[in-house]
């Protein structure tokens, strides 16, 4: 992953727990209306993360019933699950909502966290659109099968049939591939073919206008029916939705260019879900604050977006930051290319090595601006917050300050499922704190099942522990009794 220059090893800050009586009496756990007719206990929030425990075809396995048992088990207000495809095609281990055969996995997950969490936890699903993108290809392989070769390929090299003119780019040094190859193949040969928004030579990419809404409408009502409280559309980082609000979206059919027409589709997507599944179903989305790459959104772009959600009347707004594929570094062969390895991907995730202006809290300015503009525009919905978040005092303080509405944490939440729940008891002081090094988001990386370092340095010897498909980490936290 990409850092700053100047690298700067930040402890982690020091904090005082509060006791029970602060705890219940302070803002982080004072209960909050989400949308018209659904409110959450607690203003503590679990945001989604990919654990990389589904089947290969997309259904619940048992590994991925305990990743969300545990975290119900620390009675978060709102837990949201992992980014779900809307999509009937294979995408690898990944939860997937585009067909009903998902359904009864999906309403044992919707049950194992209301019977874990004992009906105190709100439970949203993330579900996402993401285009068609390729492993990097190995030179051969690219130049003698992917390469789509044209009259300019065969001109540049005077050649005048395709099998030579494949065989010539092979045999031609990187160096010279500039003057023979397009923008766009030399990115597909060193990073991997990416199908974008902007394709709309491509018939599936013109027609995202008319297919998205559909599939999107069809995954919330599939969520509704497995018992979820709400849905959070996925229109940040990388993906579909993401891309159709970028500023480097200059499709030409109404739906780029402008910010209000790039914003279009996402709202006709919310429409078209609010439509079907009605008023006292959640129906709220995260999104990017900035995208953190060149010639991409900023804030003010993000700020418009939010007012514009909140007046179509979504339920809440989540926000992120940065975690795109135009700035990510390099796969190796074999690999497809990961949106969280460049400058946006770490500010989306940042760590303790970090510049003097450090990783704690560092995207709560993005929240700040987004809530003030929403809040000045006469709506209230709800802001959420997130980032480098992992103590109580950070929370209540963005909460006092009115930076948010909601404060989650991921990382946090990943090396202690109960940490909202030991804070609310007054039991602070046993909080098993994250350190920020983002030893999960490498195993992300490798889309390996996601761990915690900290998870194997407790217990050692607790029984019946589920092992990851290496052999050598806990797939759980460790259990807490309170």
């Amino acid at each position: 992953m990409w850092t700053p220059p100047e690298r700067i090893r930040h402890r982690l800050p020091e904090t005082t727990w509060p006791s029970a009586g602060q705890a219940r009496r302070s803002r982080w756990f004072s209960p909050i209306r989400i949308g018209k007719r659904l409110s959450a206990e607690q203003r503590t929030w679990v945001p989604a993360m990919v654990p990389w425990r589904a089947t290969e075809d997309g259904f619940v396995t048992p590994e991925v019933l305990e990743w969300y048992r545990r975290f119900a088990e620390g009675r978060p207000g709102v837990l949201v699950v992992e980014a779900t495809g809307i999509r009937d095609l294979p995408s690898g281990p990944l939860l997937r909502i585009g067909h009903d055969r998902f359904l009864e996995g999906l309403r044992r997950l919707v049950d194992t966290v209301r019977e874990a969490s004992q009906g105190h936890t709100r439970l949203f699903i993330q579900i996402i659109d993401f285009l068609s993108i390729r492993r990097r290809p190995a030179a051969e392989k690219y130049f003698l099968r992917y390469l789509n070769i044209t009259d300019r390929h065969r001109e540049s090299l005077a050649v005048t049939t395709d099998e030579d003119c494949r065989r010539r780019l092979l045999k031609t040094p990187a160096s010279e591939l500039e003057k023979l190859l397009t923008p766009r193949e030399l990115e597909d040969l060193r990073f991997g073919a990416r199908e974008r928004v902007t394709d709309t030579h491509l018939p599936h990419i013109r027609d995202l206008p008319r297919t998205l809404p559909g599939l999107f409408v069809d995954a919330a009502e599939r969520a509704r029916k497995a018992g979820f409280d709400g849905v959070e559309l996925h229109y940040a980082h990388a993906y579909t939705m993401a891309c159709l609000l970028s500023r480097q979206n200059t499709r030409r059919d109404g739906y780029g260019g402008p910010r209000e027409n790039r914003v279009r589709l996402p709202l006709e997507v919310f429409g078209a879900v609010r439509d079907r599944v009605g008023e006292d179903f959640a129906v709220g989305c995260r999104m990017l604050g900035d995208e953190v790459i060149d010639g991409g959104s900023r804030l003010e772009d993000a700020v418009f977006f939010a007012v514009q959600f909140a007046d179509a009347g979504m339920d809440f707004l989540s926000i992120s930051k940065g975690g795109k594929f135009e700035d990510a570094k390099q796969p190796a062969v074999g690999w497809a290319v990961y949106p969280y390895t460049g400058r946006s991907g770490y500010e989306c995730m940042p760590t303790v090595y970090s510049d003097r202006r450090g990783p704690f809290g560092r995207n709560v300015p993005l929240a700040a601006a987004i809530k003030r503009a929403v809040n000045k525009a006469g709506f209230q919905t709800p802001v959420i917050a997130a980032g480098g978040i992992g103590t109580f005092e950070q929370a209540e303080s963005i909460l006092r300050h009115g930076e948010a509405d909601v404060v989650a944490s991921a990382r946090q939440s990943l090396a202690d499922p109960d940490w909202f729940l030991k804070t609310l008891l007054g039991r602070g002081a046993e909080v098993c704190r994250c350190e920020f090094t983002n030893y999960c988001e490498a195993l992300d990386q490798k889309h390996k099942q996601v761990t915690c370092k900290l998870w194997d340095r407790l217990h050692p010897d607790e029984q019946d522990l589920r092992i990851d498909s290496s052999g050598k980490r806990r797939l759980t936290a460790p259990r807490w009794e309170p």
